[in-house]
């Protein structure tokens, strides 16, 4: 046998362990290297620290406009040298990510919402920022490349949320539990499909866990037919923060923005071309006084008012065939016992072939969604119907000793869910996938349908479409405020004119670390909970919301009154939302700026004179806008789930502690007496 020959065999027997380890160690180093997880990073600026001189300073945080000198600017618009590029109609997610899209593009914009931002259906979401495991599912077995791309563009989009604002976003696995072998394989691949599709907009790999792990990481888990379970990684939000964030980043960049300021009418030129609306602000009448309306000229109407989308295009065109099927998705609120903090669950296949969620938040747990045809109303109730539901799913994947009651419900509410049809499609009735941006012969230009994930793209393809119609001015920002409150880094640099929301941080941003919270207690002496919660929040505006915080004359905590003993919001945040956040009601503190009202709604009614109490001081409200505001208050925490018996409250009965919950479901489920048992 020659040299060669047995050289050749012999690289033919080490070829297949070669070959073998270096795949395995390729899928070993993809796995386990090193890589840059968004939402991970340090603070772009770093926290204050004590001078040479012994002085602390605080960052000078620019501060946005008062509302008051936001409606002068309305007013302002009404003559032609002052008109604006865009209005935007709406303050939800898609609205004010229209609004902060056009002002970082150099355009004038103005956004009015009738209500306040995320009062609709961004703030009724399941607080997930995801792809959609079970829309991938479906573009893979239905061969469907549209809903292929929809997951695409959402797994990039989630990064987005990461970047912008780390504060409000976080990383979250999620369990899928397995009752069947021969389901591992199958799901195993698409998890897998779903982190190679994320690319390096992901974070972790999903994993495989035996019975035993996975009923340690979810220990409420039923241990009957578990084999296993996988675990991915999705993001989750806070969404009305979230919401309020982006319209508070706008205004700070020169947008002007009004909430509770309706569209009363829209305005055409002699053309029939839209070039303005007429709005009414609403907050006077709220305390006995009548305003007119104002006129607010505009060079492009942009409408985003969700569920409501029809009514602005019937004030463009009375004619116009409707376009919106409005879906009802029902949550649910337990206490945080239900899951573990730190993981949530999914039920791809529920009993009627719908999806299911279960998920940490907030220190509670949150269960949903239902999907069913709804009417358009300003506050859905949620219906008992879909609440037994969603106890009745979650309940087959629990252990038996777990009992899953209708009296642990905290709050429920019901979301309108704004899927629309293509007014200009060969098919009017079928839906769209994602979302429309639909342009009318007037000139209204319609952004409708989508979802949380993806407001910021459908806001840069809302504004695109309004450059090229209208040929609107785009140019870089000058003199772009310092969002950070200081002079480390320039917001402005990257506004070039072309769309920039991907890079742009929102307020509290910068200065956002996992660890700043502890630099809050320890330079303000504020409980542990309290102050990861104001940071996780508000971000580094936490220093401005703790300065706000009344002190308390203890040894500790030295600041921060909590409004409700049973979660960690404080008074300091209430004036913070007053002076920096335009909230203007009871409602607008309860349920977006802190999110008590979606948390537990007894304890919103709880904690509601404190509430009215510190804004009538601020706000300087009389006796009768404070009853009024009760009312309303009240009359909207039914639509949270407060029980039936408690909607009869008054103040003089919350103040004396003179609730009563005999009749409620929560009284009778625990035991109320204090005798030791006896033993035999």
């Amino acid at each position: 046998m020659t040299r060669f020959s047995q050289g050749t065999r012999l690289l033919r027997r080490l070829a297949v362990p070669t070959t073998i380890a270096a795949v395995g160690g390729g899928a070993l180093y993809y796995s386990y290297r090193p890589i840059n997880v968004p939402g991970f990073e340090g603070p772009a600026v770093p926290p204050p620290i004590y001078g040479s001189d012994g002085t602390f300073k605080l960052p000078r945080f620019p501060k946005v406009k008062p509302r008051e000198e936001q409606l002068a600017e309305l007013q302002k618009s009404g003559s032609k040298e002052e008109e604006y590029d865009i209005l935007v109609i709406g303050g939800g997610a898609t609205g004010a990510g229209v609004a902060l899209d056009a002002v970082t593009r150099g355009l004038k914009v103005a956004m009015v919402e009738r209500d306040d931002f995320s009062s609709g259906t961004s703030s009724k979401s399941t607080k997930l920022v995801h792809g959609g495991v079970r829309y991938l599912e479906k573009a893979v077995w239905n061969l469907d490349y549209a809903q292929y791309q929809l997951v695409r563009e959402a797994l990039k989009e989630r990064k987005y949320f990461l970047q912008t604002a780390p504060h409000l976003s976080m990383w979250l696995p999620i369990m899928l539990p397995l009752d069947k072998w021969w389901k591992a394989p199958y799901y195993w691949a698409g998890t897998k499909f779903y982190d190679f599709l994320a690319g390096s907009e992901g974070i972790e790999s999903s994993y495989f866990l035996t019975r035993s792990k996975a009923l340690d990481a979810f220990p409420m888990l039923k241990p009957t037919d578990l084999v296993g379970a996988l675990v991915y990684y999705d993001g989750a939000h806070n969404d009305s923060r979230m919401n309020v964030s982006l319209a508070m980043t706008a205004a700070l960049y020169g947008a002007t923005v009004v909430n509770h300021a309706e569209v009363t009418g829209l305005l055409k030129n002699e053309n029939g071309k839209l070039c303005g609306a007429t709005v009414k602000d609403r907050i006077p009448e709220r305390g006995g006084q009548q305003t007119g309306d104002v006129t607010v000229r505009a060079k492009c109407v942009i409408n985003c008012t969700g569920p409501f989308t029809d009514s602005i295009r019937k004030l463009d065109d009375q004619n116009c065939k409707e376009i919106v099927a409005p879906a009802s998705g029902v949550h649910v609120i337990l206490p945080g016992y239900y899951s573990p903090a730190k993981m949530g669950l999914i039920d791809p296949s529920t009993s009627d072939g719908r999806v299911i969620f279960f998920l940490p938040w907030q220190g509670n747990t949150i269960a949903g969604t239902t999907d069913e045809p709804a009417t358009i109303t300003q506050n859905p109730m949620p219906d008992e119907k879909s609440i037994q539901w969603i106890l009745n799913e979650i309940s087959h994947y629990l252990a038996p000793g777990i009992q899953v009651r209708r009296g642990d419900v905290l709050a429920a509410w019901a979301g309108l869910r704004p899927l629309v049809k293509d007014p200009k499609a060969a098919n009017t009735e079928s839906l769209v996938r994602n979302h429309l941006v639909d342009i009318s012969d007037s000139g209204l230009i319609t952004c409708a349908g989508g979802k949380w994930t993806t407001y910021r793209q459908m806001a840069e393809e809302c504004v695109d479409a309004a450059v090229k119609e209208f040929k609107l001015p785009v140019k870089p920002v000058l003199n772009a405020p310092r969002v950070s409150g200081t002079e480390a880094i320039d917001d402005g640099a990257i506004l070039d004119g072309s769309c920039q929301t991907h890079n742009v941080r929102l307020i509290g941003a910068h200065g956002f670390s996992k660890t700043l919270f502890i630099n809050i207690i320890q330079h303000f002496g504020i409980e542990t909970e309290v102050a990861k919660h104001l940071t996780e929040s508000y971000g580094d505006r936490a220093w401005t919301v703790a300065a706000l915080c009344k002190p308390t004359d203890l040894r500790f905590p030295a600041r921060g009154e909590r409004i409700s003993r049973l979660y960690p919001f404080v008074d300091g945040e209430i004036r913070y939302a007053i002076s920096h956040e335009y909230a203007e009601t009871a409602v607008d503190i309860l349920a977006r700026r802190t999110r008590l009202a979606f948390l537990n709604a007894q304890a919103a009614l709880e904690c509601l004179p404190r509430i009215i109490d510190i804004m009538s001081q601020e706000l300087k409200w009389d006796k009768t806008r404070q009853d009024r505001e009760w009312k309303e208050t009240v009359s909207f925490l039914e639509s949270m789930g407060l029980p039936k018996p408690m909607l009869s409250a008054t103040r003089a009965d919350v103040e004396k502690g003179k609730l009563d919950f005999s009749s409620s479901l929560e009284y009778k489920m625990f035991s109320r007496h204090n005798k030791p048992l006896t033993e035999e």
